[in-house]
């Protein structure tokens, strides 16, 4: 459930019955108690409830009985209330910051263990790592931090073991700020774990075990469909296994809500999904492995993207690095060049696009000015080092405003 939707039902439980706990509302909720305190701090800041130990009440005054009759909000009134200076669910993170548009993301969720070594090594050898770091990974949770760091309101689904990676996926989501999320558990796999190594060349080995990833029930999506429901748009890619994400996709194309699916890694499997996806966004090798045809300039670009389109009567956006976006709606064909970066770790940058051109479709931009968004976004995150690092909104309007990386129509 979206943080604004939980608290417009905190204040409607709390109407039916005077007083709550803390424990209580967790549980309702299902999520942590460090969650509800800081929704009960925030409605306590508006005037709206009153703490006390263990516990919250509604605070009793005229905006509750001109506001709330029989469990619905009135948000005209509401609307009046904050004109004249009481803010109540508005749309902002726990910064400030205005959040628009809602996104939710199905994705992965892995731990990524990096050693960096001198060389990669031989069969049977043993090195000493230079250093070894762990830290979150998975795109889905890369997308959904993107999203989030992009100014969307967003709800992220991934599944993780009851394993000691557990508390290190949900210490992760909130930290970064993204208070609302489902965290779906298993007996049946460990969380999904990269293993990774990097040698002084920048070169990688990586070994990845999906786990929980690939564990994803119907009853999950069935859990999820709320929260695809009050979603603007909705995103996909192909680290979970292809059951749920299908179903889930069905589920928001019935529900008339975008869909975005990012064909990482790539599968023949992707083919399947094409019909239930309005915007598909391959990198080149993906372009080329969808189509048929090797892209490795814009001509060759269109030409894939055309092909993607027929086969799926989806939009086409094919990510080609140094050499920008080409997007392609069905019937007009756009090219974005590459913002100018200082490269430091490429790893996220697709992650990086893909959150940020979601947030960007949520806030009711076109595809095209979307896409440019997400090509600022993502020549960002590429000069910080870890996939999972994403640059704020504020310096992504800055970079578009310095580089002014126009849009070509072909």
């Amino acid at each position: 459930m979206y943080r604004d939707t939980r608290r417009e039902h905190i204040v409607r439980l709390l109407r039916s019955r005077e007083e709550r706990s803390v424990s209580d509302l967790a549980e309702h909720f299902s999520v942590t108690k460090e969650t509800i305190r800081a929704d009960l701090t925030w409605l306590q800041k508006r005037g709206i409830v009153t703490r006390h130990h263990g516990g919250v009440s509604l605070k009793k005054h005229l905006m509750q009985s001109a506001l709330f009759q029989h469990d619905y909000v009135d948000m005209s009134l509401l609307l009046k209330q904050q004109q004249r200076g009481i803010s109540y669910l508005t749309s902002q993170d726990e910064k400030g910051r205005a959040m628009v548009g809602k996104v939710c993301i199905l994705g992965s969720f892995n731990v990524d263990i990096v050693a960096k070594v001198h060389r990669f090594p031989r069969d049977g050898e043993t090195l000493i790592a230079r250093e070894t770091t762990l830290g979150p990974g998975g795109k889905g949770a890369n997308q959904a931090l993107a999203s989030y760091r992009a100014g969307a309101q967003i709800h992220f689904a991934c599944k993780v073991g009851r394993d000691q990676f557990n508390l290190f996926a949900r210490n992760h989501i909130e930290s970064v700020g993204m208070s609302s999320f489902t965290l779906y558990e298993t007996d049946n796999a460990a969380t999904g774990c990269a293993v990774i190594y990097v040698n002084d060349e920048g070169e990688n080995m990586i070994a990845i075990s999906p786990g929980a990833n690939h564990e994803l029930t119907d009853g999950d999506i069935a859990q999820l469909s709320h929260f695809i429901a009050e979603s603007d748009v909705f995103v996909v890619q192909m680290e979970n296994n292809l059951s749920a994400t299908q179903l889930a996709l069905k589920c928001a194309k019935e529900l008339q809500i975008t869909t975005i699916l990012n064909p990482a890694p790539w599968s023949p499997d992707v083919a399947s999904l094409l019909s239930f996806a309005d915007i598909v966004t391959p990198n080149e090798t993906e372009a080329a492995a969808m189509s048929g045809v090797q892209v490795h300039d814009i001509p060759t670009a269109m030409q894939a993207a055309t092909h993607i389109n027929n086969a799926g009567q989806c939009a086409v956006i094919i990510t080609m690095g140094k050499q920008g976006a080409l997007i392609f709606d069905g019937q007009n064909y756009s090219h974005i060049p590459a913002f100018s970066a200082v490269a430091v770790d490429t790893t996220g940058a697709g992650d990086a696009f893909n959150g940020a051109l979601a947030a960007s479709l949520a806030k009711g931009e076109s595809l095209v000015r979307s896409a440019w968004y997400a090509s600022a976004f993502a020549s960002l995150a590429v000069e910080q080092e870890g996939a999972a690092n994403m640059p704020d909104d504020s310096l992504v309007a800055a970079r578009m405003k310095q580089q002014n990386v126009a849009i070509q129509t072909l």
